[in-house]
Formats: C-alpha cells, structure tokens, sequence
C-alpha cells in the first residue's frame, strides 16, 4: 500500500465522482489503494488515487474522472502536450514500427471488409495497417478531435466521435464491421464492459475482436510504483488484468483465438519513469538529465527481446472471435 499522503486533486466537484467503496469489475469491497499519482503536466494539482480490488486484481481509478474531467483531460491543449510529452520517451518512428508490426501479425486474419478502430486518435494504426490489408476499408473512433483531422488527411474513410457505448452509436453501426481493434482503449473508458459489449454489437458474427492494454500484473507496475506509465494518471481510469478480459469476452460469446504477452510489450518502462521523474523539475534540469532518458530508453530497447517473454511483458494482446449474436 502506498505511504504517501493523499492530496485531493485541485478540481471542483464537477471534475471528481464521489469515491467508490467498492470493486467497478467485480463488487467486492476488499480494496486496496495501489499509488498515488500527479497528472505529469501539472495541470491539476494534488494527486490522483489508483486502487486494486484485492478480489479479481481489476486496477481503477478512484475517485474517477467526471465526464467533465474526461473532457479537460481531452481537450487540444493538453492532448498537444501530452504528444510533446510522450514522444520524449517513445518516438514518432517507434509508433510507426510498432504499428506496422502489430498490422504484419494481424495480416493472418482473413482479410476484412471493413475494419473499426476505436481510440484511434490520428489513425497512425489504419494507415500502416494498409499495407498488409490494402482492399480494407477502414473507418476511425475517438473521443478528440483528432479522428476528424485523420479524416480529413485521408487515413480513415469514416471519422466516429466519442466513446462506441455512447448512446446510439453501436445502435448506429450495427454489424458493420468485420474486425473492431481496441488499442490501448479500455483504459481510458469510463465503462470498459460497456465499451466491450458495444464493440461486439457493431462487429459482425464470425468477425474478430482486437484488444491490446496494459498489464497490471507487469512486474515493471510492481518495481516502478507510481512511476510506471501505464497507470498514465489522470487519463487512465481502469487497467484489466488479462484474466478478467478473457473470461468477460467468453461470458459474451466470443472465442479467444490469441493470447500475446510478448508481441504487446513497448519498450518504455525505464525512460518512462525516468520522464515522469524529471517532469516537474524546471527545464534547465531536465535538460543537463536528458542523457539520463537517453540511457534508459538504450536500456529499455536492448531488454525488450528478454523482458517481452519474462513477467515484466508491461501489456498483452487478445484476438478473439464473436461467434454468438
């Protein structure tokens, strides 16, 4: 259990529910509060709270975000520097090569028709995947602004705004769709299983179900602490265990064709905690320690062929098939 003294965030009342007593996944009232964390950009101040439920291990955010929290947290500005901010740690190539990879593993798939992916921010996944899916048409989700740029650049063909459980919208696109990716999304929904549930409803039976998250149960989670970015704090508001997904998925009508630790893991976790270290020293600081974040992310990338087959896997990745309506 963290020791560090709990400092409410700096909010109003409209920005933060009311602390919950008990698990969002599973009910139970055995919690634990895993860390405390500060938003990196120091929007806000104060720290924002994570909890494990000491039941099913489901990690979330407690008290969670307001939609209007949700909101400030998502807007221009702090999506901006929150890019400037990541790409310290991993680079513009590096996405691209992680993208590109993920599509070339993906490719086993029968090729789709048409391919959702939610939380796709500027649709960086879309446009690599092409090259392995050239006759897909791929449409994009997001809860920013950002889907409508990549719309407007070309690298989806259909622009959704907003989270797939919002109201109407899986109603709207009701098996449309042959595979539905969710990349590093379920974090950031205030509902994963409503989330979950909305995806299988626009997805078409036989289709594939693409989910890759953050594994809680990483050891990185239990060594770095609240210095672990997966737990990405404000923005994040729950991590699941890779366990519980899969047997929500099951409870659904899906078959798990594909669990991957391996293929998921980002090499991040040293330069990331080297990043949220360093982010509220002055920027004089952190540039003389900038060769500081430079060993650790050679340390991050010479690891990772080790790391990504051991329990410090800081993600996974589940391919499943919806075979019940």
């Amino acid at each position: 259990m963290s020791t560090t003294p709990y400092v409410p965030p700096d909010t109003t009342d409209t920005f933060l529910e009311p602390r919950r007593e008990n698990c969002p996944w599973c009910g139970s009232p055995r919690l634990r509060t895993r860390l405390r964390a500060a938003d990196p950009l120091r929007h806000r101040a104060g720290a924002f709270a994570v909890d494990t439920c000491r039941d099913c291990a489901h990690v979330f955010q407690n008290p969670r975000l307001t939609a209007e929290g949700l909101a400030f947290f998502h807007r221009d500005f702090y999506e901006r520097q929150l890019a400037e901010f990541t790409e310290r740690i991993v680079s513009p190539r590096a996405v691209r090569h992680r993208h590109r990879a993920t599509a070339h593993k993906l490719s086993a798939l029968p090729e789709p028709e048409s391919w959702l992916d939610v939380g796709t921010g500027h649709a960086r996944f879309p446009e690599a995947a092409r090259e392995f899916f050239p006759y897909t048409s791929f449409d994009g989700l997001d809860p920013t602004a950002r889907v409508e740029q990549a719309l407007l650049e070309g690298r989806v063909e259909e622009a959704h705004r907003g989270y797939l459980s919002t109201p109407g919208t899986a109603a709207r696109l009701r098996a449309r769709y042959d595979v539905v990716s969710l990349f590093r999304h379920l974090e950031h929904a205030p509902d994963p299983r409503a989330e979950l549930r909305a995806a299988l409803t626009v997805l078409r039976r036989g289709g594939h179900l693409v989910v890759e998250s953050p594994d809680p149960r990483s050891a990185f989670a239990a060594l770095l602490g609240r210095w672990w970015l997966p737990y990405g704090q404000p923005r994040h508001l729950h991590l699941l265990p890779l366990g519980n997904l899969r047997t929500e998925l099951e409870s659904l009508g899906c078959t798990v064709l594909v669990t991957d630790r391996s293929g998921a893991h980002t090499p991040y976790d040293l330069a990331g905690a080297v990043s949220l270290v360093l982010a509220p020293a002055h920027r004089v600081v952190r540039a003389a320690a900038s060769p500081l974040l430079d060993v650790a992310a050679l340390l991050d990338h010479a690891l990772a062929p080790l790391l990504r087959h051991t329990p410090f896997a800081n993600a996974y990745r589940i391919v499943a098939r919806k075979d019940r309506g």
